[in-house]
């Protein structure tokens, strides 16, 4: 096999193999054969620099100068056909950075924040591992531990914090941040093209049918493309396609784009003016989008059921939406899931079936059977792989199959990775000066260094770009944190400054902004993206957990996005939403075109901080599918569907379920009381005491079904029980007196509320006791109407610990599930930590409630998709369509003293209290907070806790406790349940008064045939969908 070998006087020994098992030393072999002259480890040439004219401009002799200036270098080490010019005092050059950003979609940054109890916290320090590195197994995934019950503690994600590095420091934009374009030169012109025009097609165009209209688009050519269109003149001739020659496709799809050519030696003008700006400029706010409406059915009595409403009402300024959020992993369709680069980079890219991973050691993979398929670890390893990107190609075959790498040495490379070849290199392609950043925008390629230097590897006569054509070369400002190219126009960020420039305007229109763009409320910039279907905005995330928005028209802001509390280090623009990683591991799923905006998925993606997201176009037409990665600081690339496939035949499946569901509405009754160890024979003189039951079971319309949630049956103060309770909580010999003691409560409760509903509901209307439910203090009882019985299925319950850590069951919840036709209903007892300034701890408990996966899951994925939500299988809380969590919360009112919250409450100043309740004031606050996504009616009545026991009169003992709104009702189920009421009751047994709320609910029961061909339709529809989406691709 012939190889193409770099111009070097000592040859490079190859690097020494690191596999270890037989079938990996045979790999091994294979692979070091031939990336033995991948000499990517050598250094450079001695470098050169070029002179510079008085206005700042990179300065060459003419052509017609070069035998005279090459006559000057005779005794330059440098063979005189290079025509380098002579060396310079290496002393002299500036230091290379050590920090740099290099990946379109991750930086680093030097914000450190607190640990949130909402996600995953980070741990551990991450550091370049520069030792020899051992070759682990290929494992595509983890084996989970097995449960052996339904009541498992919750898992605990471990995460490791990668230690955040400090940007650059910002360099004043004066002096070298405005430059002139660099006149074009050719080096090598001498050399034979690689073939003629005519002999290479081109990609076939694109057909103009679109399925929908899409939305105009101002500054568009009538090409439909972003960019400037080439005169006819400089167009090559028309070439046959190549299509016969490619592979199997999916015949639903389009072809790919055809690119417009960008010859070398051409600069166009742009139809982007010059435009002058003061710094910070602010746009009128996004045009909301209304939630739709699901569609109800037909029903005995209209009901306009919840689908985003709450306590809280969400404005511009606050979180996203994150009610309807889907915890279902989105697994790429293309290949395998997940590829380790055994060593620690924070550089990727991929394009078609092959991955890259960069920094000491590159490697590549096959992501179709997760095979390496090159791994070259450098001798000498000051030599780092800095910037790569897939070089574009001729036809859809040859996409993704060569890869241009740069290193902190200013060095290009051009590799093929089918046959591990070095197909064309230049050493000083950026004068010993690191390359932190490559682009790929239509079929050129971009690099830029550290020192500013921008340089246009333009296509030639082959239509792509070449090492061998010299590059049209520019100056930017320094100090680059990320940058990204959107039409014809790079967007570099630098600290909290963004400043435009367009290379194909000419000298007078290169910086498109005389001021930087800034957005001073905001942190550093961390990244950048921009959706296809939204060319005309660009996102932009920052370290204080902002997402900013610019108009790529004109260059205002449009506005800042609160979106986590984390600091964002990776943003991609996938299909029409939005992506963004986290420190947290956590990957996060935004629509942007909502408003406020929605979070559409979150899922734990990486063991670690997500470093780059990097989204595969190309996949679109290779595979039929759009394939997005994410690399990880735990070493692992993660293939994801950036289009969401299963989440878009749920919702729409969803949304055409009349077509293939009939519904009918049932009527619910809660309540929830902590008893404060109170038994029903308090209640047997107590007329009052009784008619508040009878008010709350509704005698005179009885409900469908009836849940009683109880805390404090047994008295958490009695500091002996609670021992005994801790300590022989896991031994299998029990107390028997504890055990009576604590059976005997229950059963108590249990028959009296069996006897209320005897004695008081109308004879025609039988009940059931469909399940009870018991932890420590915690009981719940549930009751169904004799003819909803039967409809009953897939009974369930669990509980989750929170006292003492998870060990004992003195706080936490009990939890009972069941399927009610075709519907999911989950009914969530709990009491949380208290206290007036346990806050976080009340937080951490929730979400350890939430987030735990105890209850039996659901294996059919038909009954997954038909009657459970947000991608989940039932075992947890929030997978069910309907839930509802009561309990004693335990949340209190910050910054009031007692007296002056009496004072509200006498007077009926609520809204004053709520404004510092702390359960809303998360909510709002934090975006992490689980409860974020359940609602609760307005709140009318006064606080419920906490009372003189036998009085109306607030705590007046030592403690002398503020009142609080402990006892909460809060529900979720988007267009499946209403809250008409919401009460408390003078019940005066306890500290607490009791709360109750009724509910009207929606179920549905599912035609299995008709459901088959809505199936088919969606299907259907989901081929549209990829169709025009494929149009909008560039």
């Amino acid at each position: 096999m012939a190889l193409i070998q770099r111009h070097t006087k000592s040859p490079v020994s190859p690097p020494k193999p690191v596999f270890t098992s037989p079938g990996q030393t045979k790999l091994r072999r294979h692979i070091t054969s031939d990336a033995s002259l991948l000499d990517l480890s050598r250094r450079p040439s001695e470098p050169y620099s070029l002179p510079s004219r008085p206005d700042g401009r990179m300065h060459f002799d003419p052509p017609e100068n070069f035998s005279r200036s090459i006559q000057s270098l005779r005794s330059s080490p440098i063979p005189a056909k290079r025509a380098h010019p002579p060396p310079i005092n290496r002393a002299s050059k500036p230091t290379t950075p050590t920090t740099l950003a290099f990946a379109l979609d991750s930086c680093k940054n030097g914000i450190k924040e607190r640990i949130s109890p909402f996600n995953s916290p980070p741990s551990s320090d991450e550091s370049p591992n520069k030792s020899s590195i051992s070759q682990r197994g290929f494992d595509t995934t983890k084996a989970l531990p097995s449960q052996a019950s339904y009541f498992p503690p919750p898992p605990v994600y471990r995460v490791n914090e990668a230690q955040r590095e400090a940007t650059s420091k910002h360099v004043s934009h004066k002096g070298n941040d405005t430059a002139s374009p660099k006149e074009q030169v050719r080096f090598g012109s001498s050399q034979d093209s690689l073939d003629l025009p005519h002999q290479r097609p081109i990609l076939p165009s694109r057909s103009n049918v679109r399925a929908s209209p899409p939305r105009p688009r101002p500054g568009r050519s009538e090409s439909g493309h972003s960019y400037p269109r080439v005169s006819s003149a400089s167009k090559p001739p028309p070439r046959p396609s190549e299509a016969s020659k490619q592979g199997p496709k999916p015949p639903e799809f389009l072809p790919p784009p055809k690119r417009t050519l960008i010859p070398s030696g051409q600069n166009e003008k742009s139809t982007v003016g010059r435009y002058r700006f003061t710094g910070s400029t602010t746009k009128t706010e996004i045009v909301p989008v209304q939630y739709a409406n699901q569609q109800t059915g037909k029903l005995d009595t209209p009901v306009d059921y919840d689908v985003g409403t709450s306590t809280l009402k969400n404005s511009a300024s606050e979180y996203p939406d994150a009610s309807r959020i889907n915890r279902r992993q989105p697994k790429s369709q293309c290949g395998v899931h997940r590829v380790w680069t055994e060593y620690d980079t924070k550089l990727f890219d991929l394009c078609g079936h092959y991955a890259c991973s960069g920094g000491y050691i590159t490697r590549a993979w096959d992501i179709r059977n997760s095979r390496m398929i090159m791994d070259v670890a450098h001798a000498e390893r000051e030599v780092k792989v800095t910037a790569m990107v897939f070089k574009p190609g001729k036809t859809t075959d040859e996409e993704g199959v060569c890869v241009w790498l740069g290193n902190n040495y200013g060095e290009i490379q051009e590799i093929d990775l089918r046959s591990q070849q070095i197909l064309e290199a230049k050493s000083n392609a950026h004068s010993m000066r690191e390359i932190v950043k490559m682009y790929r925008h239509q079929n050129s390629i971009w690099s830029l260094d550290a020192e500013g230097k921008l340089h246009v590897w333009a296509a030639g006569d082959t239509g792509v770009p070449s090492l061998r054509l010299m590059p049209t070369v520019f100056r930017v400002a320094r100090g680059h944190t990320c940058s990204i190219v959107v039409k014809n126009l790079l967007w570099l960020a630098s600290g909290k400054e963004i400043r435009v420039y367009n290379p194909f305007a000419g000298d007078q229109g290169f910086n498109v902004t005389i001021q930087p763009l800034s957005q001073p409320m905001a942190g550093e910039i961390t990244s950048g993206a921009v959706i296809s279907k939204q060319l005309d905005k660009v996102y932009f995330g920052h370290s204080d957990g902002k997402i900013s928005i610019y108009s790529t028209e004109d260059f205002t802001c449009f506005g800042t996005v609160n979106v986590s509390a984390y600091p964002i280090k990776c943003l991609a623009g996938a299909g029409v939403y939005l992506w963004a990683g986290y420190t947290t591991g956590l990957i996060y799923v935004y629509d942007t075109q909502q408003q406020p905006w929605r979070v559409v998925k979150e899922w734990h993606a990486h063991d670690g901080p997500v470093s780059s997201l990097a989204v595969d176009r190309s996949s679109l037409w290779k595979f039929g599918h759009l394939q997005l990665a994410s690399l990880g600081a735990d070493n692992a690339i993660c293939f994801w569907d950036g289009l969401l496939e299963d989440d878009w035949i749920e919702n729409d499946m969803q949304q055409h379920d009349v077509e293939y569901c009939t519904f009918n509405e049932i009527r619910l009754v809660t309540m929830t009381w902590n008893a404060g160890a109170s038994t029903p024979s308090s209640l047997r003189h107590d007329e009052k005491g009784l008619g508040i039951f009878r008010d709350i079971i509704q005698a005179q319309s009885p409900p469908d079904i009836i849940v009683f949630s109880f805390q404090e049956l047994v008295d958490l103060e009695d500091k002996k029980l609670t021992a005994k309770s801790f300590f022989k909580g896991s031994s299998k010999k029990k107390d028997p007196g504890e055990a009576e003691h604590m059976s005997h409560q229950y059963r108590a409760w249990r028959d009296f509320l069996v006897q209320l509903l005897d004695e008081n509901m109308p004879a025609s209307e039988t009940y059931h006791l469909l399940h009870t439910a018991s932890m420590v203090g915690l009981f719940s009882c549930v009751f169904v109407k004799g003819a909803v019985r039967s409809r009953v299925r897939n009974l369930g319950a669990a509980e989750v610990k929170r006292g003492l850590g998870g060990l004992h069951g003195n706080k936490g919840s009990i939890m009972v599930r069941f399927m009610l036709d075709d519907s999911s209903l989950c009914f969530t007892n709990c009491h949380l930590a208290a206290g007036q300034s346990q806050t976080v701890s009340r937080n951490n408990d929730i979400t350890a409630i939430l987030d735990s996966a105890v209850l039996p899951s659901e294996s059919d994925r038909d009954v997954q998709i038909d009657s459970f939500t947000g991608g989940g299988d039932g075992s947890m809380i929030m997978d069910h369509e309907i839930c509802v969590i009561s309990g004693d919360l335990n949340y209190r009112i910050d910054t009031m003293g007692r007296d002056t919250v009496i004072k509200a409450i006498n007077s009926r100043n609520l809204n004053k209290l709520l404004e510092r309740d702390q359960l809303l004031v998360t909510r709002r606050r934090n975006p992490g907070f689980r409860l974020r996504s359940f609602h609760e009616r307005d709140i009318t009545f006064a606080p419920t806790y906490k009372y003189d026991v036998g009085t109306d009169r607030y705590d007046s003992s030592e403690k002398n406790r503020s009142p609080a709104w402990c006892d909460r009702l809060l529900y979720r189920g988007a267009g499946r349940i209403k809250q008409v009421d919401y009460r408390r009751h003078e019940l005066r047994l306890s500290d607490h008064r009791p709360v109750s709320g009724t509910f009207l609910v929606r179920l549905k029961t599912i035609d299995q045939k008709q459901r088959a061909v809505v199936w088919e339709q969606c299907e259907s529809r989901l081929k549209k969908m990829r169709q025009s989406l494929s149009k909008e691709i560039k």
